[in-house]
């Protein structure tokens, strides 16, 4: 049994939240790409873009999972619930790895406190698309519901 909403009846708002997520990173990440452009590709310096930090490294990561999430949102069929709940515990781990670095040399990415707060919006915001966003047949619904109802 899932633990998760099937067929939530919000299921295309909350797909086109996962879009517009998908096109704010790929938005940030060629902001990040242009105005980090001639600077290293890890370079910790005062690159900013829409007030985070950031770096060509991640610009491009950024940028990456981006296309990801919104080729995920375009195909459907519950690939975009896998790919948006496998991102956002990916991106959790980044922005509280970014945490822990912020102040570092290990700060790869040039992260910012509010490079970690975005980040780590953005892969809440992914994962709840994750968990309303799956499609099933109306007997896995209705299971659902049944289950529901038990608890």
């Amino acid at each position: 049994m899932a633990h998760t909403p099937v067929n939530h009846p919000a299921r295309p708002i909350y797909r086109a939240i996962g879009g517009l997520t998908g096109l704010y990173l790929v938005v940030f990440g060629v902001l990040g790409i242009i105005a980090s452009t001639g600077n290293e590709i890890l370079a910790q310096d005062d690159t900013r873009v829409l007030g985070q930090g950031t770096n060509l490294g991640y610009s491009l990561l950024s940028v990456l999972l981006g296309i990801v999430v919104l080729v995920g949102t375009a195909l459907g069929r519950n690939i975009d619930v896998a790919i948006n709940q496998w991102l956002a515990y990916s991106l959790m781990v980044i922005s509280l790895a970014g945490l822990a670095f912020i102040r570092t040399d290990a700060n790869i990415f040039n992260f910012s406190i509010t490079t970690v707060v975005v980040v780590m919006a953005a892969a809440l915001v992914l994962l709840m698309v994750g968990m309303y966003g799956k499609v099933g047949t109306e007997d896995e619904a209705e299971a659902f519901q049944k289950a529901r109802l038990v608890l």
